[in-house]
């Protein structure tokens, strides 16, 4: 998947000069004047890392990470500021934002402040694709591999389980066996671990 960098900066100057900067460096970008013409363009499946400045005439930087937040927006966002105001910053970091940077910028700190960002976009796709990975491998237990999954779930041993279901001991240890290596665990931790993403 493509990576790209969002720039929203109402300063034409600074958007030739970062898509310059990042463009010879083998950075894809995208330049947007505003942070309505950003929600305007917006795809949910787009990827990569969010540039906004934090001051921009019309919606500031602030409103547009809440309305991407509202729009399910997962890209990880670096807040621009020309101005070291402290609780822009504490406001950008409480709304998810992953880094925060002054204007003029420091080269090595705006591309390892990139490079950060779609390492955790990378990270999260993962997770997300792990996720669904095992939504599809759950959906493959039968229902008797399902209670037997719940019952150890919660802590119950084989001897427990047995006749709370009303079958052997062996039949019960069968079930687990078979539902684990469906979902791939080889131990009872990471069946735990999957059973909770699922909640």
């Amino acid at each position: 998947m493509d990576l790209t960098v969002f720039i929203v900066d109402d300063d034409p100057a600074v958007r030739d000069a970062l898509g310059l900067l990042l463009g010879v460096r083998g950075y894809r970008t995208a330049v947007f004047a505003s942070g309505e013409a950003l929600l305007q363009a917006w795809r949910p499946e787009w990827a990569g890392c969010l540039l906004i400045d934090i001051r921009m005439s019309g919606m500031d930087g602030l409103e547009l990470q809440q309305r991407l937040g509202q729009l399910g927006n997962r890209i990880p966002i670096v807040i621009v500021t020309g101005h070291g105001d402290v609780t822009l910053a504490r406001a950008a970091f409480k709304a998810q934002a992953l880094d925060f940077l002054e204007k003029p910028f420091d080269d090595a700190k705006l591309v390892a402040a990139i490079d950060e960002a779609f390492s955790s976009e990378a990270r999260q796709r993962r997770q997300t694709r792990a996720r669904e990975d095992h939504r599809t491998q759950l959906r493959e237990l039968t229902p008797r591999e399902r209670e037997v999954m719940e019952l150890v779930v919660l802590g119950r041993h084989n001897r427990e389980i047995a006749p709370a279901l009303g079958i052997s001991v062996r039949t019960v240890e069968v079930h687990k066996a078979r539902l684990m290596a469906k979902l791939g665990v080889g131990n009872v931790a990471d069946l735990v671990r999957i059973a909770l993403q699922e909640e």
